[in-house]
């Protein structure tokens, strides 16, 4: 089976990891949803923080425990702190709203991003990117249709959680500049973790085993698909893997309704379709800009 991966071209072997790491986070959504009719969303992000921990172990058993030495702690807590009020408001966002829903307005992340990139970092950004940001932003209009329907409190902390991501994401380039992967992956968990568990103190219960064990495969699927995404990414180049990401879209519908029965109106598909158009264009077109040195 490997052998036939590593015989694949590099663009089809980006995708299979693409679809691969959109499974495993359509996944971990519906566990998350799941597992959120019986412990508080906050407890459920911590111990994805704090499982975490352990599958980390063995990555730096591999490099050694001196990639930690840095200069820069008070950006990886900035950066994890950004994170930690993204994951809470992702989380319980997916404990009340439709799992279609979430993903939809999640592709807001990127366009967030590529805004505090020109507003915060001083980066170029250029007509057709522009252009991009406000589809992606009308898609999410469409989504919510505020006057028309009312605004529900789940999508509000999908889109407060998107833009705390994109200002994790500008934190992250800042790091990457100096550090290295498994540093900024490993600090990530190290920081989120006591501050995830300080937020899920007063809705703590102790788990049961069943729950435990949902827990700790709410964890590996997200191991899983951070791993499978990097790796997607190392293999091509992001033009040929980023339209693969839409495949969230479709997990999280056949998921929604064979597990909540959810039937998300054609607004949801549109809007979503837009987001995600424009999302995938910055992606691409920062892509080709990086690889001509405009960027």
């Amino acid at each position: 089976m490997l052998g036939f991966y590593r015989r694949m071209p590099a663009p089809m072997r980006g995708a299979l990891m693409m679809l691969v790491a959109t499974a495993a986070f359509a996944c971990m959504h519906a566990s998350i949803r799941a597992a959120s009719t019986g412990l508080h969303p906050f407890e459920i992000a911590f111990f994805r923080n704090f499982f975490a921990l352990f599958f980390l172990l063995p990555v730096l058993m591999r490099t050694g425990f001196g990639v930690l030495r840095t200069q820069r702690l008070g950006l990886y807590v900035l950066r994890g702190t950004l994170n930690t009020a993204a994951m809470l408001a992702f989380f319980f966002a997916l404990s009340i709203t439709p799992l279609v829903q979430v993903t939809a307005l999640s592709f807001t992340a990127p366009l967030f991003a590529t805004l505090g990139a020109a507003l915060i970092l001083g980066e170029m950004v250029r007509g057709r990117r522009w252009a991009a940001i406000l589809i992606g932003f009308a898609g999410t209009l469409v989504i919510l249709r505020p006057g028309l329907v009312a605004l529900d409190t789940g999508s509000m902390l999908v889109i407060g959680s998107s833009a705390m991501w994109a200002l994790a994401i500008l934190c992250i380039k800042k790091l990457s500049a100096t550090e290295t992967s498994v540093a900024i992956t490993v600090y990530m968990a190290l920081v989120m973790a006591p501050l995830t568990g300080l937020a899920a103190l007063p809705f703590w219960q102790w788990p049961s085993g069943e729950q435990y064990l949902m827990l700790g495969f709410i964890a590996l699927l997200g191991t899983i698909a951070q791993t499978c995404m990097n790796q997607a990414l190392h293999e091509a180049d992001a033009s040929a893997v980023l339209p693969f990401d839409f495949a969230k879209l479709i997990w999280t519908s056949i998921l929604g309704y064979v597990l909540f029965f959810e039937i998300p109106d054609l607004w949801t598909y549109v809007g979503g379709a837009m987001i995600f158009g424009a999302a995938t264009y910055i992606g691409i077109r920062e892509s080709r800009l990086k690889r001509q040195g405009k960027l």
